[in-house]
């Protein structure tokens, strides 16, 4: 089973702020147990809204929409994708993931697991995606 741990932002992030030595040096750590128990699948930052854009959809098509967006702690700032055993094994690792804003701060995270093709009904369409080499 697939997890993705989604670290939401928070204000510093949006306008930029970089974490700090310490906690750079906890998500390593973290991430080094996730690699060596064969948990790790990706990880990554992401930069602020303010370099990115929205793609809108519509009954006239689509509109593009240039960050940054309001709302900072509704906006992903990383995330770190997981491989598991079980749900209760994803929790396991959640709850030790690092505070993402530093200790004591107030944070969340969000975890959710991933859909594979064999979640859907066979179908060509899911058929032609397991040729493209797609995720199961």
């Amino acid at each position: 089973m697939r997890f993705l741990i989604i670290v939401k932002a928070n204000p510093e992030y949006e306008a930029g702020a970089l974490p700090d030595e310490a906690l750079i040096a906890r998500m390593a750590r973290f991430h080094e147990e996730l690699a060596r128990a064969g948990a790790l699948l990706d990880g990554a930052g992401l930069w602020p809204s303010a370099e990115g854009w929205r793609v809108r959809y519509g009954a006239q098509g689509c509109e593009l929409v240039r960050g940054p967006f309001a709302q900072a702690e509704q906006l992903v700032a990383g995330y770190t994708l997981i491989q598991a055993r079980s749900v209760e094994d994803a929790l396991a690792w959640s709850q030790r993931f690092p505070n993402p804003r530093g200790e004591g701060l107030v944070a969340e995270i969000e975890v959710r697991p991933l859909r594979g093709l064999d979640d859907f009904p066979p179908s060509a369409a899911i058929a032609r995606l397991r040729e493209l080499g797609a995720s199961t």
